[in-house]
């Protein structure tokens, strides 16, 4: 990646990760949005049926790259639940 004055130094300690950037509409980051997205979408493929975990994990990785531990943060703050002590 070229900064602005055309030189090739890029320092990638300094890249900013946009998948975890929130979103000023909303304050959801992306992983966030995709994990309600995909919660919505399995929902209603199960009729209402709670959704395993790993499934939707499954999903969520289909289109994020995100660690399990992340994931399960991430879905404990979105429910209001607490995540599993390792």
């Amino acid at each position: 990646m070229r900064d602005r004055d055309g030189g090739g130094a890029h320092n990638d300690n300094a890249a900013i990760d946009l998948d975890r950037l929130r979103d000023v509409r909303d304050g959801l980051t992306r992983l966030e949005r995709i994990i309600l997205w995909q919660l919505d979408v399995l929902g209603k493929e199960r009729n209402g049926r709670m959704v395993p975990t790993a499934q939707l994990y499954g999903r969520v990785v289909e289109h994020i790259d995100v660690g399990e531990r992340e994931f399960v943060a991430v879905l404990a703050r979105l429910t209001g639940k607490s995540a599993p002590r390792r």
